[in-house]
C-alpha cells in the first residue's frame, strides 16, 4: 500500500476534532484546482493576491466587465489551462465548457489526476466556476 499526500482542503474549515480540516486523493487535488482557479494571479492590472507568491493564480479576474462573446470564451479557456498545467501539474485537464447565461460567464472544467506510468487514472471530476461579467 502506498502512502498518499494529505493537506489542507480549502477552503479552510474544521473537522471533527476541531482542527483545520485535511485530505487525501481527489478531495485534495479538487480543492487544489479550485485555489489555483479563483485565486487573482500578478497581471498588468494587479500585483497579485498573495502577497508571498504574486504570481500564484489563473487571473480569472480579469474577465470580469469584459464584452462577453467568444473571444472572451477562449480567453478564459486559455487562462484555466495555462494555470493548471503551472500550479497544479498533477491535475490534467479534460475540458473547460464556457456556457454564456446573459451578462455571466459560467467556466465547468473537467479535470483528473495526471496519468502516471502504470497508475489508473480516476473518472474526471468537475468544478464550476460563475464569473460575472
Amino acid at each position: 500500500m502506498t502512502d498518499q499526500i494529505r493537506g489542507l482542503l480549502v477552503p479552510f474549515r474544521r473537522d471533527r476534532k476541531r482542527d483545520f480540516a485535511s485530505g487525501t486523493g481527489g478531495d485534495l487535488l479538487g480543492t487544489k484546482v479550485l485555489q489555483a482557479l479563483m485565486t487573482a494571479g500578478a497581471t498588468p492590472r494587479s500585483s497579485g493576491e498573495l502577497p508571498w507568491r504574486t504570481s500564484f493564480g489563473a487571473g480569472l479576474d480579469l474577465l470580469r466587465h469584459q464584452r462577453n462573446d467568444v473571444a472572451l470564451a477562449e480567453l478564459a479557456r486559455v487562462l484555466v489551462r495555462d494555470a493548471l498545467k503551472r500550479w497544479v501539474p498533477e491535475a490534467e485537464l479534460v475540458e473547460v465548457a464556457v456556457t454564456r447565461e446573459d451578462a455571466a460567464l459560467l467556466l465547468r472544467v473537467r479535470y483528473r489526476p495526471a496519468r502516471r506510468a502504470g497508475v489508473a487514472t480516476d473518472q474526471p471530476a468537475e468544478v464550476a466556476l460563475p464569473i460575472g461579467t
